[in-house]
């Protein structure tokens, strides 16, 4: 391969691949704080003992490392192992179609970064996930690109040696499947200062399954954000902040990669840099079905994106709390509350007052045996770390409930497919009905 090559190869990956996402080692014990009492922090949570008010089901920070974690020697390695380090893996895509994947540079001169002082402009990275027609000739992206990648396991004690992260489904600039027409669109918000791959295994499934899927990386917000020209940008979010105030700037980089989104639809390119797309995809955007999901204060994001933009025609709450005034206001769109075991209406406020707003279509349905942490990657990933990460199963179940990491991803896969299939394509499902002997773990709250 010449040096053009090399570097053209280079520049696709850290564009395509941009930041990403959340390793298992982030157990957030430190429970509370921010999500009791809506304030966001860079600075460590406080533990459950502490005199802050504490909830019993959402840790404060979605990527707070384990405390007191001590540096993983490499003898502590067990199965797994490669010459690189312990090799974890996601579980592939179920759907029927191969997955493509591609990265965008946005920059939005409308706003300034509202988390650093002096600035003209918002940059944010995103990946769309999309039905691809082949990937031959066309590498599965990494989970996240060495530069972001090393930032994430050195704040937690690790490194690339120890830890060689997953390789995603993802083909990097493989072509659309265009036979299957316009595409519906999902965007995603991640939780709190995590990172837009904690997702992963439920994005890339949805892909598989005929949408176009969009994760957001939240710039500043995010624990690291690796741009073009191998520019990491880390969390940089005052201390105290009230995720009130998180969620609209949350909601209006939402917002802004939805206009983004009709650019590309009418034929033009978004990306800052003018990157190289893949074939089709400026042809396979569906303006008129447009959903999102979130996951923890992303699924608060979801509410507060849907009263700020009408377009998006559905949501859906992974377990996250909500906060600020779209509790409060009436949403006449179709909306779907997914919890954990622990955590429903009966504990929190925010989802009373929300389910009372809720004038479309709604679903309230609770995943038993889970934990909050159980709807990000870190559910399917911790249990492959556990003997690196010297986690008890006691603190796995604390962290991520009793049900097998399998299921709980299974399970959400197939429910989530079922709402958006059934509100963005008008393919009603049974399941969303009631209770079915196929999914005994999903309970429906009335």
């Amino acid at each position: 391969m010449n040096h053009r090559r090399l570097r053209h190869r280079r520049r696709l990956i850290a564009i395509s691949v941009g930041s990403a996402g959340a390793l298992a080692a982030v157990l957030g014990v430190g429970l509370t704080s921010a999500m009791a009492t809506g304030t966001s922090s860079a600075t460590p949570a406080p533990t459950a003992s502490s005199s802050a008010p504490t909830t019993p089901w959402a840790p404060e920070n979605d990527e707070k490392p384990l405390g007191n974690q001590k540096a993983v020697r490499p003898k502590t390695l067990a199965a797994g192992r490669t010459a690189t380090g312990l090799q974890l893996k996601l579980p592939a895509p179920s759907g029927k179609y191969s997955v493509g994947m591609v990265g965008l540079h946005l920059v939005d001169k409308s706003r300034p970064d509202p988390y650093v002082a002096g600035s003209t402009s918002r940059e944010l990275m995103v990946s769309l996930w999309y039905p691809a027609a082949s990937t031959s000739g066309h590498y599965k992206a990494p989970y996240m690109p060495s530069i972001s990648g090393a930032h994430f396991l050195a704040t937690r004690g690790l490194s690339p040696q120890l830890v060689t992260l997953p390789t995603t489904a993802g083909h990097v600039l493989a072509p659309v499947n265009t036979a299957l027409g316009k595409l519906p669109v999902l965007l995603y918000s991640t939780g709190l200062h995590s990172d837009r791959a904690t997702g992963t295994a439920l994005v890339q499934d949805l892909a598989s399954r005929g949408y176009l899927v969009v994760t957001v990386d939240h710039t500043h917000d995010a624990n690291e954000v690796q741009f073009p020209g191998n520019r990491l940008e880390v969390n940089r979010m005052p201390p105290g902040t009230h995720s009130s105030d998180t969620l609209k700037v949350r909601a209006a980089d939402i917002k802004f990669v939805i206009n983004k989104l009709k650019t590309l639809s009418t034929g033009g390119n978004p990306d800052a840099g003018q990157a190289t797309l893949p074939t089709g995809l400026t042809k396979s955007v569906d303006m008129t079905k447009i959903g999102m999901f979130g996951w923890s204060l992303g699924g608060g994001a979801v509410a507060t994106s849907m009263q700020l933009d009408s377009r998006i025609a559905a949501g859906a709450n992974l377990d996250g709390q909500f906060f600020g005034s779209a509790q409060n206001k009436d949403l006449k769109r179709p909306f779907m509350l997914f919890s954990s075991g622990v955590h429903n209406r009966n504990n929190d406020s925010s989802w009373r007052n929300m389910w009372s707003h809720l004038k479309g279509y709604r679903v309230d349905i609770k995943l038993k045996g889970s934990a909050h942490l159980s709807f990000s990657d870190n559910e399917w990933m911790v249990t492959q770390e556990a003997g690196l990460l010297r986690l008890s199963q006691a603190q796995l179940q604390q962290q991520y409930g009793t049900i097998d990491p399998d299921r709980a991803i299974a399970v959400q896969r197939v429910y989530l497919a079922a709402f958006f299939d059934q509100e963005l394509l008008k393919k009603h499902s049974t399941l969303l009905d009631g209770t079915s002997s196929k999914y005994p773990e999903i309970s429906f709250v009335r």
